[in-house]
């Protein structure tokens, strides 16, 4: 068995999203992911990696891995390492499909049924402007219509004890909100007033007044702010009992991290946007991350999110995949989750998984009670929709054997 083809399939409504399928001499197709600089990532693929790949063995996954991140270092997270996490992440379907094994039976087996998740709280067109930008220029804020029932980052913004309610009566009991990142584009996230703290706290506040402790509240600040006002700003928010603060600053900034993380009695969780292990070893060795997350559409696919989560958990830390991305990432990180020994809750947005996430694949995992269960079909357990591929406006680029 060798690989014949690789396709990129690309779309104009979602310009930051890019899918790759691995196929097989006998017709085996592998489905991976990957977000932001889609255009990018194409080409890499196909000048790149298809080279090295076809006509290789498909399940030499280890040596593929070793191969493609000694490409250009192995500790960055740019453009060659989102490509190789989705060559990996289809690599890995491709695997399941051969066998006839769910991803999380090839790893191991699971852990859990099923896993805990927290509801992100994005609207229906967060981020979905090209390129990477995740400031409130691009949270795609709803005009007069609203675009559906989960506009909840203007909830988060507007009311959020309502939206807790909203969400606990589907039984969850976490989500993530970024009320600070506002403020920190109005200061450059150099300096924070009281005002202003009082301020970022208060979707906090009414979540606490509203439903008091039933709602863990992930408190997301996208490595905007330096270290005082990092410090000043946890000191504040630790009074409402936040389940974490994530990417408070940014990662390389490893001292200050720590010196937060010290301060603190709420973990600090680090980070999506971290790629290779030897970054990980580092945050974590430091003492500067409470929680390990990995985002394996861009860490570096299913073989590098394993091997940093058994670090995590030499540590003593637990690991949480991230998905704000797409479906194939989704489906792939809730294996992750009920297979890792130290994984406890997989990160979700409902109005993706109840919009267009359904209208690019077929079967997504059960969302129900507050939780996530990965799919007994082999591999990852979705497949794209079948007129993608067929679309006139569809980009669609093959390099073949």
């Amino acid at each position: 068995m060798k690989i014949q083809r690789i396709r990129t399939l690309r779309l104009p409504e979602h310009p930051n999203l890019i899918h790759v399928l691995v196929e097989t001499d006998d017709g085996v197709v592998g489905l991976g992911e990957t977000y932001i600089g889609a255009a990018a990532v194409e080409a890499y693929i196909h000048e790149t990696v298809a080279p090295m790949l076809l006509g290789t063995d498909p399940l030499a996954i280890e040596d593929h891995a070793r191969r493609l991140s000694g490409v250009l270092g192995r500790s960055g997270a740019g453009v060659e390492s989102r490509g190789n996490s989705a060559v990996d992440i289809a690599l890995w379907d491709l695997f399941g499909k051969v066998t006839g094994q769910p991803l999380c039976q090839l790893l191991g087996g699971r852990s859990r049924e099923r896993v805990r998740i927290y509801n992100t709280c994005a609207g229906y067109q967060y981020v979905r402007g090209a390129g990477t930008g995740v400031g409130s220029a691009n949270w795609g804020l709803p005009g007069e219509q609203a675009a559906g029932p989960y506009e909840d980052l203007h909830a988060f913004l507007t009311d959020a004890g309502t939206l807790a309610e909203s969400l606990l009566e589907q039984g969850v009991t976490a989500m993530k909100i970024w009320p600070f990142d506002q403020i920190a584009e109005q200061n450059h996230g150099q300096f924070i007033t009281n005002t202003q703290l009082r301020e970022g706290l208060e979707p906090l506040r009414q979540v606490r007044e509203r439903v008091g402790d039933a709602m863990d509240v992930m408190l997301e600040f996208h490595s905007m702010w330096n270290l005082p006002a990092a410090l000043r700003i946890t000191e504040a928010a630790d009074e409402y009992r936040p389940f974490w603060y994530e990417d408070l600053m940014p990662t390389q900034e490893v001292d200050g991290l720590r010196r937060v993380a010290d301060q603190t009695r709420t973990p600090l969780t680090l980070s999506e946007t971290v790629a290779g292990t030897t970054n990980f070893r580092r945050l974590f060795g430091a003492g500067a991350a409470g929680i390990a997350m990995v985002d394996v559409g861009w860490l570096g696919g299913v073989t590098a999110a394993r091997r940093v989560a058994a670090i995590a958990e030499a540590h003593g830390l637990p690991i949480a995949p991230h998905d704000c991305t797409g479906p194939v990432v989704l489906a792939t990180s809730a294996h992750l989750s009920a297979h890792f020994a130290n994984g406890f809750i997989q990160e979700t947005v409902r109005a993706f998984y109840t919009s267009w996430y359904r209208d690019l694949v077929v079967q997504l995992p059960v969302i129900e009670d507050g939780t996530i269960t990965p799919s007994d079909a082999p591999g990852h357990g979705i497949e794209l929709a079948p007129d993608l591929v067929a679309r006139q406006d569809a980009v669609v680029v093959d390099s073949t054997l």
